[in-house]
């Protein structure tokens, strides 16, 4: 394939003032936004470039084909198609979701409380045919306090624009005008007479919140929040006593709460605490009290509780842990359940509201698992929840728990129909040592009959960005790798909270090659202990990891048999430096803000993977895109691979496929996630030799 020339790309200068229009390259396009919104405004040239590199990743991949499909029919195979989930009851009705064979997109059911007739009120896939759209990606899907309305939000494209609709769901006839370009959140008033929801501005930002009459086609919708702050997006919800509403404004490390009663003709949003930089609060009502989970004068958050909020006076209620990441509340009349996190394991607690006391939930005796509780039921007079845990040889279980006596019950497992045997898989947590001498946690999963001789080859996962914690879930699509003798390992690096707040500060701005060199160090320790060998490793990451994966690639390539990487954030200096796009300004706290700051400006530019691309050997490359993504946008790794094949010495594959009908989260629908997972693991087997 004929790849098209790149222009010559100025070398960017150790100068903090430099413009991101000075780093082009012909693949960058300024009118990046309209592109998401209408495709046809792509370059031609850039179109024809992405499609050429699409042919050729097919080419270089057509020995996996018959791998791709048996890999797909694997995954599927594991996952119970015609299932449904538990019901929850809300006021009158009992709700739950149901999948079938044939579909790739859930059914939404409800049966009158003491009725056996069973209503069918969304059919994804019916939906979507009616649309003849090939993407489909459902936001929201609300039904109103008096069961009349469902509303939900649709994105079609990948663009994340979400289109919200509302209709009869007797009559199944549209009440009102459609509402575009919002985040796709959709809040009832109490009273069903509007809805609440947010706009976005041209840059992509949720930053105003509107409300809107049902019913009402023509008339514009009344403003009720405004975000002054190009940094901050807003949100809606209402509090778990249902007497408030709470408008939440915020970037990753600040945020700022407003309150209005549920009973109010026109909102008047009211201030609760005024922003600070690096305060995180979120305000919750229950029981004629007020809760605040912050992270004031707590690095890794507590809990206070103040009598009213015109007057307020806040006292600890769960006071902070070091290195413990002290999780948000779930209320119920009797009780209140709450997790942590420590050292990259949850928990779950349960505190007597009445009696004060507070005792651990244990589900199972496996040292490695994630519990979760499922509690959306309207009424909050019970001592019953579901509450259920997985870990990453132990499909999901969920049990009906009674918090009064301890009682469990279990209520749905996770089937595997082709058959699953946990003891056929060994689960570890170790802790390694990084560069600074920090314990860095590393779960390991690995088949029972894999050799520990250094033969095996590893899938190494990493994140590290935003906050954002790897829980040690289940996971039947690993399987397909781990049964062929790869060991699957989750790298807890720091930019994530698996060790608190202090874990996320020590991974980002200035801190941020931390959680790269957490991530070298740990395919240094699989290597010295026998998991695998130099030159066996496979890294995998998405997003934020794929920027974790461009920069580790450029330090330490000869590690590597392979990287993975899933809309790579690789351009990262010129997104940072364009104050334009969606997310670059909302994160100057996580990356910096190399345009008005030198310091940054130079240390983004010293790890960014574009930037930072040598003449040498890189070992086998995979890199997905979309077309449509507004997070990562498709230009950065494609620019990312173009550059590269210019610079690296090797004959290893380098393979780019964009999705022309796609977004961040790669294409719609169940068979389409399945598909780009095969093509990721097919690509890891064939480097491996295990084709």
């Amino acid at each position: 394939m004929k790849v098209p020339q790149l222009r010559k790309i100025p070398e960017i200068k150790s100068c903090h003032n430099i413009t991101w229009e000075d780093d082009y390259s012909w693949i960058h396009q300024k009118n990046i936004l309209e592109v998401l919104k209408d495709k046809n405004k792509l370059n031609p040239e850039v179109k024809k470039y992405l499609i050429e590199e699409n042919n050729y990743t097919e080419y270089h991949l057509k020995d996996t084909k018959n791998l791709q499909k048996k890999i797909f029919h694997e995954i599927k195979g594991r996952i119970k198609l015609d299932d449904e989930s538990l019901p929850y009851k809300d006021h009158s009705y009992e709700y739950w979701t149901k999948t079938t064979i044939e579909g790739n997109y859930s059914i939404k059911l409800r049966r009158k409380i003491n009725s056996k007739k069973i209503e069918e009120i969304w059919n994804g896939d019916e939906e979507k045919k009616k649309l003849g759209v090939e993407y489909f990606g459902v936001g929201d899907l609300e039904v109103s306090h008096n069961d009349k309305y469902l509303a939900y939000s649709l994105d079609v494209k990948g663009s994340e624009y979400y289109t919200i609709f509302i209709r009869n769901i007797e009559t199944n006839k549209i009440v009102t005008k459609q509402i575009y370009d919002t985040s796709g959140s959709i809040t009832f008033s109490l009273d069903d007479k509007y809805i609440f929801y947010s706009k976005l501005d041209n840059n992509h930002r949720a930053r105003k919140i509107f409300r809107h009459e049902i019913g009402n086609f023509d008339k514009s919708d009344d403003l009720v929040f405004e975000e002054i702050s190009k940094a901050f997006t807003v949100s809606i919800n209402l509090s778990s006593d249902e007497k408030y509403f709470f408008i939440s404004t915020s970037d990753h490390n600040t945020s700022e709460q407003y309150y209005f009663r549920t009973d109010e003709k026109i909102p008047y949003p009211k201030l609760i605490k005024k922003r600070n930089k690096g305060v995180l609060y979120s305000v919750n009502s229950w029981d004629n009290k007020f809760y605040n989970h912050t992270n004031e004068n707590a690095e890794d958050f507590k809990i206070e509780v103040s009598e009213s909020l015109e007057r307020q006076n806040w006292k600890t209620y769960i006071a902070a842990k070091d290195e413990v990441l002290i999780g948000g509340c779930v209320f119920l009349k009797n009780w209140i359940i709450r997790s942590e996190t420590s050292n990259a394991l949850d928990k779950l607690f349960v505190r007597n509201i009445h009696t004060g006391l507070e005792e651990e939930i244990i589900l199972s005796n496996e040292q490695v698992c994630v519990p979760n509780i499922s509690f959306r039921q309207k009424d909050k007079n019970t001592d019953e929840i579901y509450i259920g845990y997985s870990s990453p040889k132990t499909p999901s279980r969920v049990y009906l728990y009674d918090l009064s006596t301890k009682q469990k019950k279990i209520v749905k497992e996770q089937i595997i129909p082709s058959g699953h045997n946990p003891e056929d898989y060994i689960v570890e947590r170790v802790e390694y040592k990084s560069h600074d001498g920090r314990l860095v946690p590393l779960t390991i999963t690995r088949h029972i009959k894999t050799k520990m001789d250094g033969s095996a080859n590893v899938l190494l996962y990493g994140y590290g960005s935003y906050g954002n914690s790897m829980s040690p879930s289940f996971s039947s699509t690993k399987l397909s790798l781990i049964n062929r003798n790869i060991i699957w390992a989750t790298a807890h690096i720091r930019g994530g909270m698996e060790k608190g707040m202090k874990w996320w500060k020590e991974g980002k701005l200035t801190n941020k090659k931390n959680t790269f060199r957490d991530y070298i160090y740990a395919a240094k320790y699989l290597i010295e202990k026998k998991y695998s060998s130099k030159g066996k490793i496979i890294g995998m990451g998405g997003s934020a990891g794929g920027l974790l994966m461009g920069a580790v690639v450029n330090m330490n390539p000869e590690l590597f048999l392979g990287i993975i990487m899933a809309v790579p954030f690789v351009d990262s200096l010129t997104t940072n430096l364009d104050h334009s796009l969606p997310l670059t300004v909302g994160e100057f706290d996580e990356f910096g803000n190399a345009k008005d700051n030198k310091d940054h400006f130079e240390y983004i530019y010293s790890y960014a993977p574009y930037n930072n691309i040598k003449k040498m050997d890189y070992p086998h490359i995979l890199i997905t895109t979309s077309l449509n993504d507004n997070r990562v946008l498709f230009d950065e790794p494609a620019k990312f691979t173009a550059k590269l094949r210019d610079y690296k010495t090797d004959n290893n594959l380098l393979l780019l496929k964009t999705e022309m009908e796609a977004g961040h989260g790669g294409k719609s629908g169940r068979d389409g996630a399945i598909e780009e997972i095969a093509l990721d693991y097919a690509f890891a087997l064939k480097i491996a030799k295990k084709l």
